[in-house]
């Protein structure tokens, strides 16, 4: 039997190791394995992703600074809860800049660019179909980070990706609606086709529409915030 925990488990020979290590911990949280509210013990850190408690703390202070966690006095990191009002804004933020780069990505990609985003999709397909929360996660980042790739714009692609830590917890969270997985690879799927046919505007409209039915689906799970 596969032990879950190699999931998170970081390859000590990979040139950016901190990189790495960040990125697991990042993931774990994304996928659930680690709740809001959740406290990350080093200790524990260290077991899920093989390294030193060095690394597991450049992590974590990496992680604070995206507003992952959160370290308290006398209780160390614990996972960050988004309340309906964040999730809300962050919602907003992503419609403009996504829709951003469904415009520059119909305008501007390379043939190469578009193969690799319409393969990206197909991955994301299988993984919806047959894979588990992590490697559905995983497969649509791969997806917009092809999509910003094709856009070239570095300011927006810094951008998105400094959000990418909080909207990575709301993708799982709009997931778990019933039908919204398939759904969302039936909107990313006509998006694609925009996107192909070198449509700016109508990639632009359903790139939005794709983020405010993702909005809708994740925020019925979120609570306000007491």
């Amino acid at each position: 039997m596969t032990d879950p925990n190699a999931l998170y488990r970081v390859d000590k020979v990979a040139a950016t190791l901190r990189h790495s290590v960040t990125e697991s911990i990042r993931n774990a949280i994304a996928a659930g394995y680690f709740k809001a509210g959740e406290r990350l013990p080093e200790r524990e850190l260290c077991e899920l992703t093989g390294v030193s408690r060095t690394l597991v703390r450049e992590a974590l202070r990496q992680l604070e600074s995206e507003g992952l966690i959160l370290v308290l006095p006398h209780r160390g990191p614990l996972v960050a809860r988004v309340t309906r009002r964040q999730a809300e804004g962050i919602y907003q933020v992503r419609v403009e800049l996504e829709g951003l780069a469904c415009t520059l990505f119909a305008e501007n990609a390379t043939d190469r660019e578009r193969d690799d985003l319409r393969a990206a999709l197909e991955s994301l397909r299988r993984a919806m179909e047959t894979g588990d929360s992590m490697e559905r996660l995983k497969a649509k980042n791969a997806f917009y980070d092809r999509l910003i790739d094709g856009a070239h714009n570095e300011a927006l692609g810094i951008s998105l990706r400094m959000l990418n830590a909080r909207v990575m917890m709301l993708r799982a969270t709009s997931l778990q609606a019933p039908g919204r997985a398939k759904e969302s690879i039936r909107e990313l799927s006509e998006l694609l086709d925009a996107l192909m046919a070198r449509d700016p505007v109508k990639a632009r409209w359903l790139g939005e529409t794709h983020v405010r039915n993702a909005a809708v689906a994740a925020l019925t799970f979120l609570e306000d915030e007491p």
